[in-house]
């Protein structure tokens, strides 16, 4: 190849990959000659306001410049993370140095902040080259035990110990509701995650694809955390059988329940609270329901990180420092009009979020929006395999979106047999006598099984296997180095969700032919 065409692909490889990083989703303009600070970002615009115009007043006093957050919003956190893989896989794959393009990622569950500091590993040359997407950032350590304390809440830590990600705000993952189509459908308000499988919600849940939204996938997670792993995907499949679709977009289900086209949908707290607070009534009620379920949530911490290569460190390490403060943690959860004369609060918008900081808790919890305080309610979940995590988005497509149609005509199969009961509780085989039926229940929970390297299937039904099945099928493992399980260009976590959405199309077709004979 000439030097030509090996410059001409290098500029093109370079728009590809660095084009949409800056210029996809709203990506903010500088608009003066302050100081700046590039944040890639999944948050709302709200969030995106409050927090650009408190950083600007907080760095004036601070350190008499002016100061401006040049935001860039190219999707949800798992497109970020995703992109941000490319563009520094890319750049050890050519040579440059990874990163310069932006200073901090702010927002998205600790899940995805921890993946940013795993190594990335090309081959230059014939030599293996490393690099993290995120960098270690250091403050001081009475800083960090003024804000955390004891770096844990329920089962889950408030930041990295070594540096790479620090939690801003706290998240719960729950339901919201319209309870204006509850009342006319004649069903209670949910109080649990059983409650999204009431045969009444056929066609009238909203659920979101958790392969496009880590919150959404956080929500499943703490499903199966508290539920267990069988219990979970009994809930799961259900809640899957009545929705209306599987959304990209974790803002959907929140907006189309408000909407009334839905009854429900998963979300994370604070899209639940805030779509609640915009339809509020006069006299403070909503139609608009959220729940976190009692005991059966889980809490995560929303970080930040800094980029490896930012090019503006400073500010990003200024910014981070903001954030921790009072004054910003005020913004999570204070209202717009606060009457207190300590300019304490958000300028315009209710977020509606957590604060990570123990002593806003103490201290101001009678100026909070919601009287919620997470440190008081959280506790570790009762199946705590983080190993769960990995196979929520393959195995959700291949059991739910795959073969959504089949899906719901074999749930219709089940809930419109004359043996199955009146009832909003969820049944399963052991609940019923009828043997038809009962053979429809054992087929429609039936959860697949997959080759190891010996040649045995094995379930996922125990953290032992579903370690080995995440080393063998979802890692780099030497398990089908020769193609025996599954094509060799082919993802093993493909593969996976192929294999299983094969399994899930018949065990559905079992439970309809069953309800024809």
């Amino acid at each position: 190849m000439n030097k030509t065409a090996v410059i001409v692909i290098g500029f093109c490889l370079a728009i590809l990959f660095g084009v949409p990083l800056l210029f996809r989703g709203d990506y903010v303009v500088p608009s003066s000659d302050a100081r700046q600070v590039i944040i890639i970002s999944p948050h709302n615009e709200q969030i995106r306001d409050e927090f650009g115009r408190g950083f600007a007043e907080w760095h004036e006093k601070q350190f008499g410049e002016e100061a401006e957050v040049v935001w860039s919003v190219p999707g949800g956190t798992s497109e970020i993370r995703r992109m941000l893989q490319s563009q520094y896989g890319h750049a050890l794959e050519i040579g440059n140095d990874p990163g310069g393009e932006a200073d901090l990622v702010f927002g998205g569950g600790s899940y995805e902040h921890g993946v940013l500091k795993k190594p990335i590993r090309k081959i230059r040359n014939g030599e293996e080259v490393t690099t993290t997407i995120s960098a270690p950032a250091f403050f001081d350590d009475a800083v960090i035990s003024s804000v955390y304390g004891e770096n844990i809440i329920g089962d889950v830590t408030l930041y990295d110990p070594e540096g790479y990600w620090y939690g801003l705000a706290l998240s719960g993952f729950g339901i919201v509701y319209n309870n204006d189509i509850l009342s006319a459908i004649e069903i209670e308000s949910p109080t649990s995650w059983e409650a999204l499988c009431n045969p009444e919600l056929l066609g009238k849940l909203a659920l979101v694809n958790p392969a496009q939204s880590g919150s959404v996938t956080t929500a499943f997670e703490a499903i199966l955390k508290n539920l267990g792993w069988e219990r979970g995907w009994q809930v799961m499949r259900r809640a899957a059988a009545n929705s209306r679709y599987f959304s990209a977009s974790s803002l959907k289900p929140p907006a189309d329940v408000s909407q009334g086209d839905a009854a429900m949908g998963i979300c994370i707290d604070f899209y639940g609270r805030y779509q609640a607070q915009a339809v509020q009534r006069p006299d403070g009620t909503s139609r608009i329901g959220y729940i976190d379920p009692p005991s059966a949530t889980m809490i995560d911490p929303d970080p930040i990180s800094l980029l490896r290569g930012a090019p503006n460190k400073e500010m990003a390490l200024r910014f981070m420092q903001f954030c921790m403060t009072q004054e910003a943690q005020a913004l999570w959860q204070f209202s717009a009009d606060d009457e207190n004369d300590d300019d304490l609060g958000p300028d315009t918008w209710e977020l509606r979020r957590m604060p990570i900081r123990r002593d806003m808790y103490e201290l101001y919890f009678d100026r909070m929006i919601d009287q919620v305080n997470p440190y008081e309610t959280a506790r570790p979940a009762p199946f705590p395999d983080r190993n769960m995590r990995s196979f929520i988005a393959p195995i959700f497509s291949a059991m739910a979106m795959n073969h959504h149609e089949e899906l719901i005509e074999a749930w219709e199969a089940i809930i419109f047999h004359p043996s199955y009961p009146d009832t909003a509780d969820i049944i399963v085989a052991e609940d019923v006598d009828d043997p038809e039926l009962k053979e429809m229940l054992i087929a429609f929970d039936a959860m697949p099984t997959f080759l190891t390297n010996e040649g045995t299937r094995t379930s996922l039904d125990s953290p032992e296997n579903r370690n080995l099945l995440k080393y063998g099928w979802l890692r780099k493992s030497d398990w089908n180095i020769d193609g025996d399980l599954w094509h060799k260009e082919e993802a093993g976590s493909e593969a996976l969700r192929r294999d299983a959405a094969k399994f899930f199309l018949h065990q559905y077709e079992i439970v309809t032919d069953e309800n024809a004979k």
